[in-house]
């Protein structure tokens, strides 16, 4: 498995594709109806254009799962807090991918000056919850049925993890 940056034209086909799978089947996103690669493809050149990382995790040319960092809140206060979020191809987890992308990621992000992340989880997800807290994240909020998808509702929590330093 090789991880590197983002190449939005030769990537956003399969990045939409596994995107677009959690659109249709999870809670994981809100987003009820499936995107275009357009869509994903001005979303992804926004996050870089804004010097975030976006990687992607690929095994024999083939796009595994990616993960990505962008500002937190538009409020200048939050200048040194990230989110973070991480899709991983519907077959292929539990196998580490996510671990070593997530990993990666926070390495590129303790170059900046980014002192805190964000992950937002959906709820519940005992899964993704399990993956954040090992990664050293904590919980700090909860907001119940906050989302309505998949004939339920739907609530988020928000895991942090300050000093971001790489774990490896």
């Amino acid at each position: 498995m090789h991880i590197r940056p983002v190449n939005v034209q030769s990537d956003v086909q399969k990045i939409t594709e596994i995107y677009n799978y959690y659109v249709e089947n999870s809670p994981q996103t809100f987003e009820t109806e499936p995107i275009s690669t357009n869509e994903m493809a001005r979303r992804i050149d926004e996050i870089i254009s804004e010097n975030y990382p976006f990687l992607v995790a690929e095994d024999k040319e083939e796009i595994l799962a990616y993960a990505y960092s962008k500002r937190f809140l538009l409020d200048r206060a939050f200048e040194y807090t990230a989110s973070v979020a991480i899709y991983v191809k519907a077959d292929k987890t539990h196998k580490g991918i996510g671990t070593a992308l997530y990993l990666q990621l926070f390495d590129e992000l303790a170059k900046t000056d980014f002192h805190t992340l964000i992950a937002a989880i959906s709820l519940p997800n005992e899964t993704a919850v399990r993956f954040h807290e090992k990664l050293g994240f904590k919980k700090v909020a909860h907001f119940y049925e906050v989302g309505y998808k998949l004939g339920r509702w739907i609530d988020v929590g928000y895991w942090q993890k300050m000093n971001i330093i790489s774990d490896e």
